[in-house]
């Protein structure tokens, strides 16, 4: 048995079959040193709570030409298993060293990196490291005077939240340079054992699961029914759009993969944090102004390739409403800065938390949570190159969640173009970020997960070509080339699957036409799928009055089969004064908003195909098996969010 545990380094997942993937086999584990703390703030960790890496696991052809070796010796230095194996089974653990964000991790086992050193760099480096507490409260104490001045200077005319957090974040980071982490982490686990923990061993194993669903359930209810009732907001317009929400997920227990390996666990309190976390954003001005603020950062991130438009072009080219300027070079920059942040190694720190904590809440791998939190925030195409090195390594599960994510919602990127058009910003920014539990809990309901993760509880990042990179700025243009490339991927896909979209539709057209179907809507999907989301809408909660249920229905199907903008802008119809949509209810509207709010639609199937299979080239015929599936799972994951809206606001004019 110890020979095995030493073989296979298995992941916390009880009930799946073994994975033979050869990163988790310990022979192809090291670990490099920590970039983000000092050897102080790493007492009382464990191996398991830092990033393993691994090599000689991904087989796929790389995508970037590899680095001359002789060049890359500076970012070697903080990787320092090409100089030394390190056995973390025979060690126990890591050999830590003082170092910092901005110092050069170093074992004693590698003095051919001393020799190598950069005098210069060197200096500094340790100048910084006998200083470093001096600098720090430098930082702390300017960021501080910022905050202090931000509160007296605009008490009146901003908001105290977002300067508030960001101040905190600093701070927190530069205590957490010199001060364990532990110190938290432990009395929070105290307590969590000693209440929660201990709550739930008194409830029996058996009942423990619907234990879970009875509390859910009854927040819904308390939550959806104890507000009072306002216009067509009535407590029986409510129990429809509960009612749908049970069938939506009946409906995918009933077509589940394989139902007993359903991890009850992730629904449940996927589908409690989507109600809440709607009530903190619809219900709270600081959840609004929290999320808005995230949103605006993604944005303009994105929108910085413009300025490179611009230079390449001129001033009016990033106005203009083509696809091939405002969505394919903030991909490009996109990819390139991940790159860059990999380099780094920002990315994996962040990977890590959010492996452990996903894990730990909603039994889910690292990898999903990764993507269902960034989707939101900076579209399905770009959230997937955030584990670029685990695409190879990923369960057919994991790659139905990841794409699933990416159908689930809308992006910041286009966020400013919906809100441009007349859409409510707060309705959209909560539909978003309630995807982000909606679409795990849906995910896993549909395509539950039956092989070991590589990513549950822990992180193991399989060998990539960021490692190649001689220094950030060969990352960056590493990053370009393969941004480049996955652009060109995206384009060419999506024009092939909407000119065959559009042949479709001229077959049935020209049908149609000789059975008299060639009134007022000539035969074509988008008029199929209208009528066929009639009954979806109606379980929405949908107002009953008029043609609502036709109009919001028509809508589903327009966003399904073409995409969001065109469903937004037929919703808005302001070149169309006597549309019917302007006779929309207030209810009926703000449901069709969060109902349209995701890239749920098929030309969104070539992105993710063609994002997934340019990246890993080996898992393009996986990808293309499980599209449609994600695709139907990400538009349902939307629809919950409707349905929630539906139950929750009250003030439906504020968001219509």
């Amino acid at each position: 048995m110890a020979d095995l545990s030493r073989e296979h380094n298995s992941s916390p997942m009880p009930g799946v079959m073994r994975n033979d993937d050869p990163a988790l086999d310990i022979a192809h584990e090291h670990h490099h040193d920590h970039l983000h703390h000092g050897a102080h703030a790493e007492k009382g960790h464990t191996e398991h709570d830092h990033v393993a890496y691994s090599t000689g696991t991904t087989q796929e052809p790389g995508v970037i030409p590899p680095a001359d070796p002789n060049d890359d010796a500076l970012h070697r230095r903080r990787h320092p298993e090409k100089h030394a194996v390190h056995d973390i089974e025979k060690t126990g653990g890591l050999d830590y060293e003082e170092k910092g964000s901005f110092g050069k991790g170093r074992t004693s086992s590698d003095p051919a990196v001393i020799e190598e050193e950069d005098p210069k760099r060197h200096t500094f480096s340790r100048f910084y490291k006998s200083y470093r507490i001096f600098f720090h409260i430098f930082i702390g104490m300017l960021f501080t005077g910022w905050w202090i001045a931000s509160v007296v200077v605009h008490r009146h005319d901003k908001n105290w939240i977002i300067p508030f957090l960001f101040w905190l974040c600093i701070m927190l980071r530069l205590i957490f340079f010199h001060v364990p982490i532990t110190i938290v982490t432990k009395p929070m686990h105290f307590v969590w054992n000693n209440t929660g923990v201990r709550f739930v061993s008194y409830i029996p194993e058996a009942w423990r699961i619907p234990a879970g669903a009875a509390l859910t359930i009854a927040v819904i209810i308390v939550g959806s029914f104890a507000s009072e009732e306002s216009a067509d907001n009535t407590r029986s317009n409510r129990a429809v759009s509960l009612f749908g929400l049970v069938v939506f997920l009946f409906g995918f227990w009933i077509t589940s993969r394989n139902r007993k390996k359903i991890v009850w666990h992730t629904v449940i309190v996927g589908m409690l944090t989507q109600f809440i976390i709607a009530l903190f954003v619809l219900r709270t001005s600081a959840g609004y102004d929290i999320f808005t603020f995230v949103s605006e950062l993604a944005r303009l991130l994105l929108g910085f390739a413009n300025k490179g438009v611009i230079f390449l072009t001129d001033d009016t080219v990033p106005q203009l409403p083509w696809f091939f300027t405002g969505v394919v070079p903030p991909i490009i920059f996109f990819v390139s800065f991940v790159q860059l942040l990999y380099y780094w190694g920002v990315l994996q720190w962040f990977i890590g938390k959010f492996a452990v904590f996903f894990f730990w809440s909603m039994r889910v791998s690292g990898a999903e949570a990764v993507v269902a939190s960034a989707s939101p925030f900076i579209g399905q195409g770009e959230s997937a190159m955030l584990i670029r090195p685990f695409v190879a390594h990923l369960t057919k599960a994991e790659l139905h969640q990841v794409m699933t994510s990416g159908f689930a919602t809308i992006a910041g990127s286009v966020l400013v173009a919906y809100i441009g058009m007349g859409i409510n910003p707060e309705a959209l920014i909560s539909s978003c970020v309630m995807s982000i539990p909606a679409s795990l809990a849906i995910s896993k309901l549909r395509y539950p997960e039956e092989e070991e993760t590589l990513t549950a509880g822990r992180v193991v990042i399989p060998d990539d070509e960021e490692h190649k990179a001689a220094n950030a700025l060969h990352a960056f243009a590493n990053g370009a080339w393969l941004g480049l490339k996955i652009a060109g991927m995206i384009v060419t896909t999506l024009l092939c699957i909407i000119a065959l979209l559009n042949l479709v539709d001229g077959l049935l057209t020209w049908w149609g036409r000789y059975i008299n179907l060639d009134q007022e809507y000539d035969l074509t999907l988008e008029l199929m799928l209208g009528y066929i989301c009639y009954p979806i809408a109606f379980l929405l909660g949908v107002s009953r009055q008029g043609q609502d249920l036709l109009l919001v229905g028509r809508l589903i199907g327009i966003k399904v089969i073409a995409n969001e903008f065109v469903a937004f802008s037929t919703l808005q119809a302001k070149d169309h004064p006597e549309s019917p949509y302007h006779t929309l209810s207030p209810r009926s509207r703000l449901i069709a908003t969060y109902a349209v709010c995701g890239f749920g639609n098929i030309g969104s199937l070539g992105t993710q195909i063609g994002v997934l299979s340019q990246i890993s080239p080996g898992r393009s015929g996986d990808v293309s098996r499980l599209a449609l599936s994600a695709l139907i799972s990400g538009v349902v994951s939307t629809l919950t969010s409707a349905s929630i809206a539906g139950l929750i606001i009250t003030n439906q004019r504020q968001f219509s």
